[in-house]
């Protein structure tokens, strides 16, 4: 006779209870939890915005080769010119003319204690063409006289070329008829006078300049001369002076 306390064999034991409530084991097929899990978001899983299907363009291959041609030829010419520039400028070698001041005259020079100046002045420029195989053309050419940095007069001096190894001489007639000065200008002038009787001008000559060789030619370059520590004698109470000490070099850049 079987004991009516005794499991069944062949069926599953019974799911013992933890003390929290819950059992240990899973719950059978079809019985849920007791909170539904939420719904999926709509924006992720609902409707999808698939991209639509790419069409292939025939003239994209087309136009990508005429781009790469047109850079490739740009960057060929760009060479092209860089070399036979380089090659043109070492067979040629161009250089930069060379001035110095012959003369520097000085007449009617009068400086009063008004701060006005009077003078009539003529100076004698050189210029040397050092190149071989090159001509130099000279345009628009503006000639200042200085004191210190104080422009006293200024004038103009016509156009003119030179050939390869040319020496070209031009002369810079200047008047100045009560030209207002600031205070320095006027002890300076009387503080050499006195001293020892140069007084210290400098010139600046601005000018275009082209150098040309047959075919080839550069474009305009602006030419800056400087030429500093003209010495004019104007000893004492004298109205004129000349430049002492010979003619004196300048300086010459682009």
């Amino acid at each position: 006779m079987t004991d009516a306390g005794r499991p069944v064999t062949g069926y599953p034991a019974p799911n013992p209870a933890r003390a929290n409530g819950f059992t240990a084991n899973h719950p059978p097929p079809g019985v849920s939890y007791p909170y539904a899990a939420p719904p999926p978001s709509g924006g992720y899983y609902g409707y999808h915005n698939y991209p639509q299907s790419y069409q292939y363009d025939p003239n994209y291959d087309r136009r990508l080769v005429f781009t790469r041609c047109i850079f490739t030829l740009a960057i060929g010419a760009f060479l092209i010119f860089g070399t036979v520039t380089f090659i043109v400028w070492l067979v040629l070698r161009p250089q930069l003319p060379v001035f110095q001041v012959d003369s520097f005259s000085l007449s009617d020079f009068s400086l009063g204690n008004t701060s006005l100046i009077s003078f009539k002045s003529a100076i004698r420029l050189t210029a040397t063409n050092p190149n071989k195989k090159m001509s130099l053309e000279y345009d628009k050419i503006e000639v200042f006289i200085f004191y210190s940095s104080e422009q006293l007069s200024q004038t103009s001096v016509p156009p003119f070329s030179q050939d390869t190894r040319n020496v070209t001489s031009v002369t810079a007639n200047f008047a100045a008829a009560g030209s207002f000065v600031d205070s320095f200008v006027v002890n300076g002038i009387n503080s050499e006078r006195r001293n020892n009787g140069n007084v210290n001008f400098n010139l600046r000559v601005l000018s275009w300049v082209s150098f040309e060789a047959k075919a080839w030619r550069t474009r305009r370059r602006y030419l800056k001369v400087i030429c500093v520590d003209l010495n004019v004698g104007l000893l004492g109470n004298a109205t004129s002076g000349t430049l002492t000490g010979g003619p004196k070099p300048c300086r010459v850049g682009i």
